[in-house]
């Protein structure tokens, strides 16, 4: 039996239930976790970035309150190290959802991609 993938997801969020009504449909077994109320470690998003082969940068949420409130100037400026903290401070600063499988690790809703990348 293949162990759930972990969905990072936020209730309010439409391209979250998009996804997890694409993985209802694909019969892939998953577990939410709330990334608000449980944002992804700072030990979780280094090896996630990393698995992902997705750069740092666009782990982050541009269209929402956090990164605007932050200011572009600002997250332009910012070291890794410190974006990986903000990450792991605010889950909504994180680009929803994210899925993770085993090595796959996926940020972001692209159906082609989430197809590819499971197998389904």
């Amino acid at each position: 039996m293949t162990t759930p993938a972990l969905l990072l997801a936020y209730a309010g969020c439409d391209t979250c239930r998009k996804a997890r009504s694409w993985l209802d449909a694909h019969a892939v077994s998953y577990t939410v976790r709330p990334i608000v109320d449980e944002p992804p470690t700072v030990d979780e998003l280094r090896r996630w970035i990393a698995a992902s082969a997705t750069p740092l940068r666009r782990w982050l949420n541009t269209s929402g309150q956090s990164y605007r409130a932050l200011g572009k100037a600002r997250v332009d400026a910012a070291t890794d190290d410190e974006l990986v903290a903000w990450l792991a401070a605010d889950g909504k600063l994180v680009k929803r959802p994210v899925l993770v499988r085993g090595a796959t690790v996926l940020v972001g809703f692209k159906p082609e991609a989430w197809e590819t990348a499971l197998g389904v």
